[in-house]
């Protein structure tokens, strides 16, 4: 394996695991409008990824970084040419997390209302571009030969875009809702619980569709006619046996296994995608690789020993840090957010 299908493939990795974990916090995040009947259990939907949801938003700081240092005119190309989606998700994460801070700060029912409104806008935005975001990138932007993508309006909005961001939208409200099982107790995590049976019915369903129409308006499975198709059909096993330890109120077992659903999925986009980063919609000549869009040697040389030698430390902290939370919340606790 060369440096630069490693370092391709811990980019993949990185947003695989933020998706896992940054999925459930997206997840809880929408369920506070929904789903809690007041201020005490919006409390404790937000107390259960207190502890977590900074740190796993590292997960997609990290990837960033690696892109910018590892594929340099994949990071140019992509943040100049998404700057507005990037713009207004980087505000929604921003509301998202000082509201978790400021919505306790004073005791006004409107100045809660706001930040309880900022939490799911913070928490429902997100996962909807970044599901724009992959969709476009896998049917292919508007990019030249000098690496520059022009694309207007409806080169991001697309009939493809917009479902891929509903999708991810839906994978990640199915997946928080199965996270507040596994952190709640006694009547919040019994209607969590149900509301994960709903939204399992209408997540599936909307997920085939996608499958479906990534298969019209990507090359995905061109690219990779054995592997993509397989890679799918774990995702479908993966929620089947969600659903059945849903079902049995088998909670732990069931969102590991919606988890592992959300992060094949992701896999599978950039297993479509590799050995390319970005395709181009003008001419496939102009498609952004791993290998065109690459630092040189030295530096990948250089981030690769500086990689192995940091990551197990950031990885047996936040290990550490989701055991000494391992705790469910309960309401009868003083809340902290």
């Amino acid at each position: 394996m060369s440096l630069n299908e490693l370092w391709f493939l811990l980019i993949a990795v990185l947003f695989v695991g933020f998706f896992f974990l940054e999925g459930f916090d997206f997840g809880v995040g929408m369920s506070t409008r929904f789903m809690a009947r007041n201020d005490l259990e919006r409390r404790v939907l937000v107390n259960t990824i207190g502890p977590f949801w900074d740190a796993n938003e590292v997960w997609l700081l990290t990837a960033g970084g690696a892109i910018f240092a590892a594929f340099p005119n994949w990071y140019a190309t992509m943040f100049s040419g998404y700057y507005i989606p990037f713009v207004v998700l980087l505000l929604a994460l921003i509301a998202r997390g000082v509201s978790f801070e400021f919505r306790h700060q004073k005791a006004s029912a409107a100045w809660r209302n706001f930040w309880d409104w900022m939490v799911f806008v913070g928490s429902i935005l997100p996962p909807f571009l970044f599901g724009v975001l992959f969709a476009s990138l896998i049917q292919g932007m508007p990019i030249n030969h000098d690496m520059n993508m022009h694309a207007g309006f409806f080169d991001y909005i697309t009939v493809f875009s917009v479902w891929g961001g509903i999708t991810v939208t839906m994978l990640c409200l199915l997946h928080g809702l199965m996270f507040i099982t596994i952190r709640t107790e006694n009547e919040i995590q019994e209607r969590a619980r149900r509301m994960a049976k709903r939204v399992w019915w209408i997540t599936i369903p909307v997920l085939v569709v996608f499958v479906v129409m990534a298969f019209f308006f990507s090359d995905i499975f061109q690219a990779r006619p054995v592997l993509v198709p397989l890679m799918i059909a774990v995702v479908v096993v993966m929620y089947v046996l969600s659903a059945v330890f849903l079902w049995k109120g088998r909670d732990g077992l069931a969102f590991a296994f919606g988890g592992l659903g959300i992060a094949i999925t992701v896999a599978t986009l950039f297993v479509g995608l590799f050995p390319r980063v970005m395709i181009s919609s003008i001419d496939s000549a102009f498609d952004l690789t791993i290998y065109n869009a690459a630092s040189g040697n030295y530096s990948l040389t250089v981030m690769t020993i500086v990689a192995v030698t940091l990551l197990p430390f950031v990885l047996g902290y936040q290990i550490w840090s989701y055991y000494v939370f391992r705790k469910r919340v309960s309401s009868k606790e003083k809340m902290t957010y």
